[in-house]
């Protein structure tokens, strides 16, 4: 009895073992060999854009395309890295590259896709003439997004930031003129549209602004993209030359997306990169 219950008791942990082999064969396994796409999606419009106008076009070409939902994009970015989706395509590249430096990872970007702007919006103020000492201005408090929202502030010429400064990594102690004495606050990107009531500006991201169901219209100054603020669809660099990513950069570059999107950018909501004009 005590012998066939150790060899039983192998027997099982040597099938856990394979089973669990496996399924981490299957995970490593490239779009190329499986005709499977795995997209980390997060919420917002970028996503959307991805399911809706990319998707389809894959599809048409054998490709099935699964979706995994995150919460977050650190989420899905940490999933990408560890092999457990194929890409994402809801960051731009200043954010790519501050996920790479403080994850030791090997991310990179195909193509970059259409992005929604970082705009200011009013709070308690409804124009940007209405700017007053001491008012208090609420920006971002992620490294990527506080750069670029300090750029926006910099476009009002509400702050002058300092002159040798690289602007993708400008933080609010780069602020070498405050001329109205403003009260910059960050905090997360999600409580901005939230706080509007208490605050008298808000600099808020694109994809914010989608979730928040803020009209993008309403936005009083929007901001002049740098290339490093362009939306890039992200995949393990591994995989950057193989035939399915040449498929997703294909899609984006195709006509029938351009017609898709074309419908869908009413007064200018999405600003187009170069590299789908």
């Amino acid at each position: 009895m005590k012998k066939t219950k150790v060899i039983g008791n192998i027997v099982g942990l040597l099938s856990v073992t394979l089973l669990a082999a496996a399924g981490c064969s299957n995970e490593n396994e490239s779009p190329d060999e499986t005709n499977e796409i795995h997209v980390g999606t997060s919420p917002g419009p970028y996503s959307e854009l991805f399911t809706e106008g990319i998707a389809p076009i894959l599809e048409d070409q054998g490709y099935t395309v699964e979706e995994t939902d995150f919460d977050e994009l650190l989420q899905a970015d940490i999933a990408l890295n560890e092999g457990d989706i194929d890409l994402n395509v809801d960051q731009h590249e200043a954010y790519l590259e501050d996920f790479n430096e403080n994850n030791d990872a090997n991310l990179t970007g195909l193509i970059s896709i259409p992005t929604v702007p970082t705009g200011i919006y009013g709070g308690r103020k409804d124009s940007l003439d209405e700017i007053e000492d001491n008012d208090t201005v609420a920006i971002p408090d992620d490294a990527s997004n506080t750069a670029r929202a300090l750029l926006v502030l910099e476009e009002a010429e509400w702050i002058t930031l300092e002159e040798d400064i690289d602007p993708i990594v400008a933080t609010s102690s780069d602020i070498a003129e405050n001329p109205y004495n403003l009260d910059i606050v960050e905090m997360d990107s999600n409580q901005i549209p939230r706080s509007l009531e208490d605050i008298d500006y808000g600099v808020i991201p694109g994809s914010i602004v989608y979730n928040a169901d803020i009209d993008a219209s309403l936005s009083l100054l929007n901001e002049d993209i740098l290339d490093e603020y362009e939306l890039v669809v992200t995949v393990d660099e591994q995989y950057e030359d193989s035939d399915w990513t040449q498929a997703i950069v294909d899609a984006y570059q195709s006509d029938e997306f351009a017609e898709y999107l074309e419908e869908r950018n009413e007064d200018d909501y999405w600003y187009i990169p170069e590299d789908l004009q």
